[in-house]
């Protein structure tokens, strides 16, 4: 069966960075390390796994860092290769292709059947990997935040999708993932709000990390598919007195609106639209006051610079966007007191007096805001390097998510 592996070739890499860079995101698929080849589908590695088909599975922003060359080396010793990309998955559990007799004994201890419609939650923490006790994080819960990520029974990976044991979701062949990373999708959801369901915890987990108060000013820097996730949770899930949203496409303004935004502005405009509404004065290049809280979806310099330049002194700077490796002058972090929070993956959240799995919010968060609207464009895997290419350029095409398709006949939705 066909899937798309990414292998470790430095040339390669090499040679999508510097197509890149001349040419855009996402248009060095032919000559960077993704290739599409014969695959088997990967041994289970124990009890408690499964096998799953993918239906759906997204292009991710990390996923086009990758193809593009530009992953920070911090990555490399919790990649393993080759491994078959694909985080934002999802499909059904297939019973077939088991000779071991493991998969029918998940399928029993769990409940789950065969052709039972899922989502994976792709985060290969402890339970995934066998170690016991769990790490302090796993054990509360905190699963993005694993400390064993490069250890237990399968290889290095901080996700499915990133491990050369697991498979991912661009591929025909399916995937293992442990019963502990699988959620059961409601008859309510169509495969396209499905497939929302991990940008969607990732965005869930950032806005509650953001520790919003009620009345505060919010703003939120990116209109991708991060950025508008983000926008959605912070409407759902806090009380913000503003919720301001740079974004650079027109397109993206407007979903921005749909999905909560009281105001939604070009880049360029939203430290002046940040200064009107906390009255501020401008030195230095920042404003006196500014944002209680700003949620960068970006990750480059410029918009960590920007960030800064319009958060309050002693308010909160929330990095999403996936960065690298920067340039940046933080004397303003230092003088204004700024707390600079990072937010990765998802695990459980505590809301209010109880704590509940992400995945549980952002299931409710994507019905609420129908974000399988999102979906713009969905492509078969033997058309990668087009696929790949309207990712890297979905803003300035009018998209938002593009995805892989592995099956017809789903539960389609806006985006089919």
């Amino acid at each position: 069966m066909k899937g798309l592996v990414v292998e470790r070739s430095f040339p390669r890499f090499a040679a999508a960075r510097l197509v890149s860079s001349w040419s855009g995101s996402g248009t060095s698929a032919a000559v960077g390390p993704l290739r599409l080849t014969e695959l088997e589908a990967p041994d289970l590695p124990g009890p408690g796994w499964h096998r799953v088909r993918p239906v759906l599975a997204g292009i991710c922003g990390s996923d086009l860092a990758t193809l593009d060359g530009r992953s920070s080396r911090y990555f490399e010793d919790i990649v393993s290769f080759p491994f078959v990309p694909g985080h934002e998955i999802v499909g059904v559990i297939d019973e077939k292709g088991s000779s071991d007799g493991l998969q029918r004994e998940a399928v029993s201890e769990s409940g789950l059947t065969a052709g039972t419609r899922v989502v994976v939650e792709p985060v290969l923490g402890c339970i995934p990997r066998g170690i016991e006790p769990p790490c302090a994080a796993c054990a509360e819960g905190r699963v993005g935040g694993c400390e064993r990520v490069a250890f237990g029974h399968i290889a290095p990976g901080l996700q499915i999708g990133f491990c050369a044991d697991t498979g991912g979701g661009w591929s025909h062949a399916g995937l293992v993932a442990h019963g502990s990373q699988l959620h059961v999708v409601p008859e309510t959801l169509s495969d396209d709000d499905a497939v929302m369901i991990e940008p969607t915890a990732c965005a869930v987990h950032g806005a509650l990390a953001a520790g919003v108060e009620p009345g505060d000013t919010v703003a939120v820097l990116g209109g991708g598919t991060v950025g508008l996730t983000t926008t959605a949770a912070l409407r759902q899930l806090a009380s913000p007195g503003a919720l301001l949203v740079g974004a650079r496409y027109g397109h993206q303004r407007d979903l921005a609106g749909e999905l909560g935004a009281d105001l939604a502005v070009s880049p360029d405009q939203l430290v002046r639209a940040v200064r009107r509404r906390s009255r501020s004065l401008t030195t230095s290049g920042h404003l006196t006051g500014g944002a209680d809280v700003v949620v960068d979806c970006v990750g480059s310099a410029d918009s960590l610079a920007q960030s800064l330049a319009m958060v309050r002194p002693r308010g909160k700077v929330v990095l999403m966007g996936m960065p690298g490796r920067v340039h940046l002058d933080l004397a303003s972090l230092w003088h204004r007191e700024v707390a600079l929070v990072g937010a990765y993956a998802y695990g459980s959240e505590r809301t209010g007096s109880s704590v509940r799995r992400t995945f549980a919010i952002a299931m409710e968060v994507v019905a609420a805001a129908q974000l399988g609207r999102l979906v713009s464009a969905r492509y078969p895997l033997e058309r990668f390097e087009e696929a790949v290419a309207h990712a890297g350029a979905a803003g300035r095409r009018g998209a938002v998510k593009v995805v892989f398709e592995m099956e017809t006949g789903g539960r389609k939705g806006h985006g089919s």
